[in-house]
C-alpha cells in the first residue's frame, strides 16, 4: 500500500471497488483472474520479506516441475529460516525453518528454495509416484541436478518423510521426459514386468538413425511409446509418426503404443498390451 501511495494512487483509489485484496497490503484490479501459482507467487512478492522465499511444492512448480492436483500442492508456500519469521498470512502457507543460511535461486526475478530442499519438503505429503516424477525432472531434461545430488539431500537425514525419500530415489531415472512416461514406467514395474531402457536410439544396419524409442527392452526388441493426443490434429505430424512407426517395425521390434486411456486407472490394460508383446518375443515372467 505504501507502495501504491508513493506512486501517487490515492486513498481514495486504493479504497475503490475495482481493486481487489489478494494478500493484505496488495492490491490488485478487481475481477484480474489468477490461475496459476507463478501468478499469485508474482502478487504476494508485494509482501515479501527479504529473508523469505518461495518453497516446497510452489518452488518446484516455480522451476517448472510437474505438481500433484491436491489442494495443498496448489497452495502458495513460503518459508523464513529462524530466527526470522514466515509469513502468517491468509491463503499462504507459511514455513519456519530450522536455523540456517537458505539455499535460494533467482527464477524470473523470484526468490525460490534450491531444488533438492523443496524436493525434500514435500516427501511429506506427496505420493511415492509424484515423487519419483518430480525426481524424473529435476534430474531429466530440467537438468537442475544430478542423483548424486539428490541421493546428498536423502543423505542428509533423518526427517518427515525420510523413507518416502530413500524409497523414491531408488525409482528416479536419468532420461524420462514426460510425467506420463515416469508414470507408465512405474506402473509396469510395479505389475512384475523387467524394467525398460529410456531413450534408446534405434539406427538400421547401415547406421541410418531410425527413432529414440520412449522405453525399450533391447534383448526382446520390445518398445514402447506414450501417445497422449487424444486425435491427429497435425495430419502432417501424424503421418511422420505412421512412417516412423513403419521403419520401426520394419528392423524388426515390436512396437507397443499406448494411448491416454490405456493408462486410465491402475493402468492394467498397458500392462497387458507390453506384457502381451514381451511374451510374444519370448519373455517369461
Amino acid at each position: 500500500m505504501r507502495d501504491a501511495r508513493r506512486a501517487g494512487v490515492s486513498a481514495g483509489r486504493l479504497d475503490a471497488g475495482d481493486l481487489t485484496i489478494p494478500y493484505p497490503g496488495v492490491r490488485v484490479p478487481a475481477g484480474h483472474v489468477v490461475d496459476s501459482i507463478e501468478a499469485r507467487a508474482r502478487q504476494f512478492t508485494e509482501r515479501m520479506r527479504p529473508w523469505q522465499f518461495f518453497s516446497h511444492s510452489t518452488a518446484l512448480a516455480l522451476l517448472g516441475a510437474p505438481l500433484p492436483s491436491d489442494r495443498e500442492s496448489q497452495r502458495l508456500h513460503v518459508a523464513a529460516h529462524r530466527p526470522h519469521r514466515e509469513p502468517r498470512v491468509s491463503g499462504v502457507v507459511g514455513h519456519r525453518l530450522g536455523v540456517g543460511t537458505p539455499d535460494v535461486r533467482i527464477v524470473d526475478g523470484l526468490r525460490v528454495e534450491a531444488p533438492a530442499s523443496a524436493w525434500r519438503h514435500v516427501a511429506s505429503w506427496w505420493s511415492h509416484e509424484d515423487l519419483v516424477v518430480a525426481g524424473d525432472f529435476l534430474v531429466g531434461r530440467a537438468g537442475l541436478l544430478t542423483l548424486d545430488d539428490l541421493a546428498a539431500e536423502v543423505a542428509r537425514g533423518p526427517g518427515r518423510g525420510q523413507s518416502a525419500l530413500t524409497t523414491a530415489l531408488s525409482d528416479i531415472r536419468v532420461g524420462a521426459e514426460s510425467p506420463t512416461e515416469t508414470r507408465l514406467r512405474l506402473v509396469l514395474c510395479a505389475a512384475g514386468l523387467p524394467e525398460p531402457r529410456l531413450n534408446v536410439v534405434l539406427r538400421a544396419s547401415d547406421g541410418r538413425f531410425v527413432a529414440r524409442l520412449d522405453m525399450a527392452y533391447e534383448s526382446h526388441r520390445v518398445a514402447v511409446e506414450y501417445d497422449g493426443r487424444q486425435h491427429a490434429e497435425d495430419r502432417s505430424q501424424f503421418e511422420r509418426d505412421a512412417d516412423r512407426w513403419h521403419e520401426i517395425r520394419e528392423q524388426g521390434w515390436t512396437l507397443v503404443r499406448i494411448l491416454r486411456h490405456h493408462q486410465q486407472g491402475d493402468g492394467r490394460t498397458a500392462v497387458r498390451m507390453v506384457a502381451g508383446a514381451l511374451r510374444q518375443a519370448g519373455w517369461t515372467p
